[in-house]
């Protein structure tokens, strides 16, 4: 028992070195190659040319949008420790019973700031609930 949760802890902590250690267009450039333009559009509640945009450097994202970028990417890290980057963005655009049957995209495009309550329902998800 305490090798699953040293096991889960370490898990934990290499999604959030790989979100924070990248650098925003690769983050961003990933979770649009997973989830596509449009979903990531959803998301983070921009327009698709905008992303293209943060992508090529030729802007950034607001300090609270690139928060939020890096919050998805350790979400979609957590989901795929135990499925593929495809069952990943079902994950995001399906009904969730953790957060009320709302998708988790439509969650994170209505408050920013519930990426705890969709990592939660992560760590459910790849707990078997």
């Amino acid at each position: 028992m305490m090798g699953q949760i040293h096991a889960v802890r370490e898990r934990r902590t290499d999604s959030h070195r790989r979100a924070i250690g990248t650098d925003v267009a690769t983050v961003t450039k990933t979770l649009q190659s997973h989830l596509g333009q449009a979903l990531l559009a959803v998301i983070v509640n921009a327009q698709p040319r905008t992303i293209a945009r943060w992508i090529s450097g030729e802007s950034t994202p607001s300090a609270a949008t690139e928060k939020l970028l890096r919050d998805v990417a350790q979400v979609f890290d957590v989901i795929t420790t135990v499925d593929t980057p495809q069952v990943a963005r079902a994950w995001f655009m399906g009904m969730n019973p953790q957060l009320d049957d709302n998708s988790p995209a439509e969650v994170l495009a209505q408050d920013a700031g519930a990426t705890r309550s969709v990592m939660a329902a992560a760590r459910a998800y790849v707990a078997g609930g």
